[in-house]
C-alpha cells in the first residue's frame, strides 16, 4: 500500500493565513515566508464543489510561466489532489468539475474582460503590482453560487510607496514592522467611493457608513451588513518556513547579500524602509513635501519637460517660488501642442516668457526660436552643460547633478512644497503623481565618488532599467530644473541685478 503524501501548512504565517475567516487576507510579510504556497493551497479546500472555481492573477503570463513561479509550485501541490493540468490554458480541472486558472492582467483595461464573471475564490500573487483600481474591481467579482463564501487572498513583499500601505498600515507599527498582537486582527470597512470607512466590528461599521449604506441597503432589499468587507493582514517571516530553509539554507545568504534597504524589507518585512545613501531625495523628507504648505510662494515660474509622439510625457509645471502648485500632463503631441500648452499655461498663471524654463536636449531644441510663434526668452536648459559657479565649494559632473543635488537638499531643509491639487492629478492610469514622484525618486542617485571626482549621478540607462522599469524620471525632472532660477548667472547694471537671460545673452 502506498504511503500516504500530507500536505499541510506551516506553523505561523501559513496556519494563520489559511485558517482566517476574513473576506480579505493580505500576507505581506519577508521574501520566503510561503506566501504563494498558501496562496496555491487554500482554494483546494473547495474543489469537491462541482461550480467552483478559482483564478489566481500575476501581473504578466512570464511571472506565471517563469521557473519557480506559480505555475511551476502548483505541479507539486495538484497532482496530489487528481488536478488535470492545461498547460496551453494554465488551468487545472478537478474530478468533480471544479476548476483553478492562472491568469494575467498587465494593463489596467484589461480588467474589464472580467465583466460579469463570478468567482468565489479570487487569488492576487504580490499585490502591490497591481492598481488599486484593479483590485477592487476584482473584488466586485468576487462572488459566488456554489455555495462557497466568495473569499480574497493576496500576497505582497513590503512596499511602503504602495497604494496598499494606506490600506494595511493599521496593522504596521512605527518602526515599519508588523505589530504583533494585531496579526490576522480582522477590521470592517465599507467603500464610498475613494473613502474607506473602517471599524472594529461590523455593527460599527455600519453605524459609520449609514449614511450611504442605508439607502443601498432599502433599495436592493439587503441587510446592510451585505455592504460591509472584512480584511486582516497577517505578516511572515522566512525563519517562520522550515521547509524552505532545509532544503534550500542558501536563501537566507541571498536575501542577506541585499542592499541594507532591500534586506530590512525583504529579509525582515519592514514596511517603512525605503533609504539608500545615495538617494538625492531623503525618503522621509521627500513624504513632506506634500505636508509643508507653510512654505512661502514668491515670483511665478514654469518648467517645461519636453515630449512629443507619445514618447514619455511632455510635463508643464507652474510653482511659486518652490511651491509647485499646478501641473499639466500630455501623453502625445506636436510641435505645435508643446507651444500651444506652454503659452495657455503661461496665460492661465501670468507667467512671462523670461520664467519658463525647458529641457533643450533633443527634442525640445525648438522651443526657445525666435520665429513661428516659439517662446522668445524662454531658458534653455541643457542638461549636460557645465555647472554653474556659485560660492558652493563642491564640484559636480554637469549643471542637471548640480540642480537635483540643489533640489535634494532644499526638500531636505522642507523648503519645497506641491499642492494637493497637484499630487492628486492623475499621471497615468496607474499613479496619481504623488506615487509617481515617490517612484521615480528611488533612480535618482548619486555615483559612488573617488578622490577628486565631481558629484555625479547615475546615468539615466541605469534609472530607467534599474529604477524605472524603462521609464524616465519625467516629473521630477521638471521639479529639478526649477533650481537654476536661483543659480543661473546674475549681471549687474548700475547696482541692479539682473539675470544673463533677462539680456538676451542666455
Amino acid at each position: 500500500m502506498a504511503e500516504a503524501k500530507v500536505i499541510s501548512p506551516q506553523p505561523g504565517y501559513q496556519m494563520m493565513a489559511l485558517s482566517s475567516s476574513a473576506d480579505i487576507v493580505i500576507g505581506g510579510g519577508a521574501a520566503g515566508a510561503g506566501k504563494t504556497f498558501s496562496l496555491l493551497l487554500d482554494p483546494l479546500r473547495d474543489i469537491k464543489i462541482p461550480d467552483f472555481n478559482a483564478v489566481i492573477f500575476r501581473r504578466t503570463t512570464p511571472q506565471i510561466t517563469a521557473a519557480g513561479g506559480l505555475w511551476d509550485e502548483s505541479k507539486k501541490l495538484y497532482p496530489y489532489v487528481a488536478g488535470k493540468a492545461n498547460e496551453t490554458q494554465l488551468n487545472w480541472t478537478f474530478p468533480t468539475g471544479s476548476k483553478l486558472k492562472f491568469s494575467h492582467l498587465e494593463h489596467e483595461k484589461n480588467v474589464t474582460s472580467w465583466q460579469g464573471s463570478q468567482i468565489p475564490f479570487i487569488g492576487l500573487d504580490e499585490l502591490t503590482h497591481f492598481s488599486k483600481d484593479t483590485f477592487f474591481y476584482l473584488l466586485s467579482r468576487n462572488r459566488s453560487t456554489c455555495g462557497v463564501k466568495p473569499r480574497v487572498r493576496a500576497t505582497c513583499n513590503p512596499d511602503p510607496d504602495s497604494w496598499l500601505y494606506e490600506i494595511i498600515k493599521w496593522w504596521i507599527g512605527d518602526d515599519g514592522f508588523p505589530i504583533p498582537e494585531r496579526q490576522g486582527v480582522i477590521r470592517y470597512f465599507a467603500k464610498d467611493g475613494d473613502t474607506m470607512i473602517w471599524a472594529s466590528t461590523v455593527d460599527e461599521c455600519i453605524k459609520k457608513a449609514s449614511y450611504f449604506i442605508f439607502p443601498l441597503s432599502e433599495k436592493a432589499g439587503l441587510p446592510p451588513e451585505n455592504f460591509i468587507k472584512s480584511l486582516t493582514f497577517i505578516g511572515g517571516s522566512v525563519y517562520e518556513n522550515k521547509a524552505l530553509l532545509s532544503v534550500n539554507p542558501e536563501y537566507l545568504a541571498n536575501l542577506a547579500a541585499q542592499s541594507s534597504d532591500s534586506k530590512l524589507q525583504l529579509l525582515d518585512g519592514n514596511w517603512k524602509v525605503s533609504l539608500n545613501p545615495s538617494d538625492v531625495y531623503d525618503y522621509n523628507h521627500f513624504r513632506d513635501v506634500f505636508k509643508n504648505n507653510f512654505v512661502k510662494p514668491s515670483d511665478k515660474r514654469i518648467t517645461v519637460d519636453v515630449a512629443m509622439g507619445g514618447k514619455d510625457k511632455l510635463i508643464i509645471s507652474y510653482f511659486e517660488g518652490y511651491r509647485l502648485e499646478d501641473i499639466l500632463i500630455i501623453d502625445k503631441s506636436s510641435g505645435k501642442d508643446v507651444i500651444d500648452a506652454i503659452t495657455l499655461f503661461q496665460s492661465k498663471h501670468q507667467v512671462g516668457n523670461s520664467k519658463v524654463i525647458y529641457d533643450a536636449d533633443g527634442v525640445g531644441a525648438f522651443i526657445g526660436g525666435e520665429n513661428n510663434g516659439f517662446i522668445e526668452g524662454a531658458i534653455a536648459f541643457h542638461n549636460g552643460s557645465k555647472a554653474i559657479e556659485t560660492n558652493d565649494k563642491r564640484k559636480f559632473y554637469n549643471l542637471k547633478t548640480q540642480c537635483f543635488i540643489y533640489s535634494g537638499e532644499r526638500v531636505s531643509r522642507s523648503e519645497s512644497f506641491i499642492s494637493e491639487n497637484v499630487a492628486n492629478t492623475m499621471y497615468d492610469d496607474k499613479m496619481t503623481v504623488r506615487q509617481r514622484l515617490m517612484f521615480e525618486r528611488k533612480a535618482i542617485k548619486t555615483k559612488v565618488q573617488r578622490d577628486e571626482e565631481p558629484v555625479r549621478l547615475i546615468g539615466k540607462d541605469e534609472m530607467k532599467q534599474k529604477y524605472l522599469t524603462g521609464g524616465s524620471p519625467d516629473l521630477l525632472d521638471g521639479f529639478m530644473m526649477n533650481e537654476y532660477f536661483d543659480i543661473m548667472p546674475k549681471i549687474y547694471v548700475h547696482e541692479t541685478e539682473i539675470s544673463a537671460n533677462d539680456l538676451g545673452l542666455f
